[in-house]
């Protein structure tokens, strides 16, 4: 049966009556103003809130009748529009770079200024920072209370576990890349990160991380980085790695504490024997140098000497070819007066000596003896002493 038929209202009731030129569905005929039978207690009124809006824009806008104005309608439009329109303007900062998508597609990069864009949801923005530094810590803060053990512990080559926190500094190389390739950057650079210094540690044995490879193991665990993440397209560029702390876990520290003590004493053992030894080298090459330069000076003053008494005696010979007799006698004082100079001989000449002669005692003492410069009283030679020494064979004169 039809729903149309007054005996069979159908689920909507029964049409309204009235005249059947006028419409059965206008607002006059529906008070509720809502659906096609009677209206709901308690649901909203559309049409009441379309008639509040409708005398609000008339009286803004003076209108006078009961519709809005076709005119009014293009204003409000018109100025919606160009809202919209200016929303696309934006600011790109000195230190960013702005990648603009077209419905979620790169479309292009904005460098610094004043840019528009197409406004949403044609167009987005995405302003990036490309020369601002950004560092990320892993490990904890390097106190103890902040440490994350899942990060910071590590096994080095030789089996050994350390507790390392170290920082990583980055900055974004391409903005572009840097968007779409990865979804959080910085949870990328952190796993990169602990995964390349992991690797790292692993191949590097535990003494040269606490003395002198730190720099070594940077070097190499910013390399690794940087291929991981060029791999992956992140357009991030890693500036630095620095580890910031390296400890021994705290389960060993103590333990830890007393072989560093002990390989410190005996690297002090080994640098005070180098020292002497260093010490005690010198001091010979020292008096080596001494003996050799000595031994070089006596050479050089013998060898001097020789030169110069060969040429005495060439000198010599020369004169004794002239006058030998005056020669030979000159030869003869000369020794004599080398020979009897330490001695305590007197040599007296005999000829037309008739007094006794008298000599002071220190004559006949030794000449190097404290004696010799105290002064004696003077002792008289017996006549019978005076002809003993006039017989010693002498050439005429008195020499002392």
């Amino acid at each position: 049966m039809p729903w149309n038929d007054n005996a069979n209202p159908g689920p909507w009731g029964s049409p309204p009556s009235g005249d059947d030129g006028e419409r059965k569905d206008s607002p006059q005929r529906r008070p509720g103003g809502g659906g096609r039978g009677p209206s709901r207690p308690g649901g909203p009124d559309l049409n009441a809130g379309m008639e509040r809006l409708r005398e609000r824009l008339q009286a803004l806008f003076g209108g006078g009748g009961r519709g809005v104005q076709p005119g009014v309608i293009a204003v409000v439009a018109g100025a919606a529009f160009a809202l919209w329109a200016l929303s696309g303007l934006y600011q790109v900062g000195p230190n960013e770079q702005a990648v603009v998508t077209t419905f979620g597609a790169y479309s292009r990069s904005e460098a610094p200024g004043l840019r528009y864009h197409l406004p949403y949801p044609i167009e987005a923005v995405e302003k990036v920072p490309v020369t601002s530094l950004q560092r990320l810590d892993i490990g904890g803060g390097g106190t103890a209370d902040s440490d994350v053990p899942q990060e910071s512990l590590m096994l080095t080559s030789d089996q050994n576990i350390v507790d390392l926190n170290f920082s990583v500094t980055w900055r974004v190389a391409d903005a572009r890349s840097y968007v779409f390739a990865t979804r959080n950057p910085e949870e990328a650079v952190k796993a990169v990160a602990e995964s390349a210094m992991r690797e790292v540690i692993g191949k590097t044995l535990l003494d040269s991380i606490f003395t002198n490879g730190r720099g070594k193991v940077q070097l190499e665990t910013a390399d690794l980085m940087q291929k991981t993440l060029d791999s992956w397209g992140a357009g991030i560029r890693v500036v630095e790695v620095q580890i910031r702390a390296v400890n021994p876990p705290q389960e060993v520290v103590a333990a830890f504490r007393d072989v560093s003590n002990a390989q410190q004493d005996a690297s002090t053992a080994v640098n005070e024997g180098e020292t002497y030894s260093n010490r005690v080298v010198n001091e010979a090459k020292g008096d080596a140098a001494k003996i050799v330069q000595s031994a070089q000076g006596y050479r050089e003053q013998s060898v001097r000497t020789a030169t110069g008494d060969a040429a005495r005696f060439n000198s010599i010979y020369n004169e004794y070819r002239r006058a030998p007799q005056a020669t030979r006698d000159r030869l003869y004082l000369e020794t004599m007066e080398r020979v009897l100079a330490a001695s305590n001989k007197v040599v007296i000449s005999g000829k037309g000596v008739t007094a006794p002669v008298i000599l002071p005692p220190d004559v006949f003492r030794p000449r190097s003896g404290p004696a010799a410069a105290q002064p004696q009283a003077p002792v008289q030679v017996a006549p019978a002493q005076q002809q003993q020494q006039q017989q010693q064979p002498a050439p005429s004169g008195a020499y002392q």
